[in-house]
């Protein structure tokens, strides 16, 4: 810092004269940054100005030089400072991120070590649900009505098998039976009766591959392509007129006249008709009826007879497979148990419902589809 100017103002000759300020000066061979502030005799104490070793009433001017290589080695030493620093940050949050992280997904870990235990033949298995109420605690009670479908579908369909084999073995038993008691006693075989019997128990096993078939072909739940759109009235009119009642003086009539229409497949709607009927001809004292009629955006059939009814127990349980609620009676006139199972999965797979509507006498069968817009009512 230059001392004061002769001239009493405290700076240098040829020196600009002003309260502070800034500008570049040319030192030590090039030129550099140079800042000033100006202290008038008021501001500087007699102790301070003996101290400095001026007048009391002297004006000093403060010169500053910023020279390049201290501002070089202040920002080399910051740079150190902070790289050094944002390394040990970067470490400790990737360390406290990590074990987080691991805390917070200890539940899912077992989650799936529990669920790699699970298989097709025994999924028993269920996961903890964390009490703690997060998005984990939905996962894994997700996983766990997952794991009871999964588990509820195992058990019916080893019961459908099951049931399969049981149904099976019935019609070859007494097949292999009758033809193996004609074979041994030929001489003895009054032979029309034993073929008579063989085919009455080759149809009823022929029945019951195509009812599971096509059981097995609703289970895929493969969607319809292109589907047409039926008149249900007049195939339950054609239905009537060529369903076979041969074996007991029944009645069998159609209601309904004025068309009612539904997008399906014509041969599944016969054979869902077929199969309500046959039910009732199987259980029906004198009488079949059946109505058609259109109510809303619903086409509602109905199929009633006048046998002894159902329960009000068994009102579901009558549409399970292999389910019979007289089982002598509907082997004897070659019912499999399959017919409304059958019949109600053909509904669903229609968008349609059927169920057992409560009747004084009888059973009658409710049928409810979606309705097809008419041409004009397009």
């Amino acid at each position: 810092m230059p001392g004061p100017d002769p001239s009493g103002n405290g700076c240098p000759r040829g020196w600009p004269q002003s309260r502070s300020g800034a500008g570049r000066r040319d030192m030590a061979g090039g030129t550099q940054r140079v800042m000033t502030a100006d202290i008038w005799p008021d501001e500087l104490s007699s102790d301070k100005a003996a101290a400095l070793g001026v007048a009391a009433d002297v004006k000093l001017r403060v010169y500053v030089v910023v020279l390049p290589y201290t501002a070089e080695a202040n920002t080399k030493i910051t740079d150190r400072v902070l790289l050094r620093a944002g390394i040990v940050s970067l470490v400790l949050i990737a360390a406290v991120a990590y074990f987080a992280v691991r805390i917070a997904l200890r539940p899912v870990e077992t989650i799936r070590v529990l669920t790699a235990s699970v298989t097709a033949s025994d999924p028993r298995e269920r996961v903890t649900v964390p009490a703690t109420g997060h998005e984990i605690t939905a996962l894994a009670t997700t996983i766990n009505s997952t794991l009871q479908r999964l588990d509820d579908a195992a058990a019916q369909q080893r019961r459908f098998v099951a049931d399969a084999a049981h149904e099976l073995r019935s019609p070859l038993t007494t097949l292999l039976a009758s033809l193996e008691v004609a074979l041994a006693y030929p001489e003895r075989t009054h032979w029309p009766a034993a073929v008579t019997t063989a085919a009455r128990q080759t149809r009823r096993l022929h029945a019951l591959a195509e009812d599971l078939l096509l059981l097995a072909r609703l289970d895929t739940r493969t969607p319809m392509t292109r589907p047409d759109t039926v008149d249900l009235t007049a195939l339950a009119l054609r239905l009537t007129e060529q369903y076979p009642l041969t074996e007991r003086p029944l009645t069998l009539t159609c209601d309904s006249t004025a068309p009612a229409h539904a997008h399906g497949n014509l041969d599944e709607y016969e054979r869902l008709l077929r199969n309500l009927v046959d039910n009732a001809a199987r259980h029906a004292a004198h009488r079949i009826r059946i109505t058609i009629r259109n109510q809303d955006a619903w086409v509602v059939t109905t199929v009633h007879d006048d046998g002894p009814g159902v329960p009000t127990e068994d009102a579901e349980r009558i549409f399970e497979r292999f389910v019979r609620l007289d089982d002598a009676r509907s082997r004897d006139r070659g019912g499999t148990g399959l017919g409304l199972a059958i019949a109600r999965d053909l509904a669903h797979r229609h968008r349609g419902t059927l169920t057992l509507t409560p009747r004084p006498l009888g059973a009658c069968f409710e049928l409810c589809l979606p309705r097809a817009p008419t041409t004009a009512e397009e």
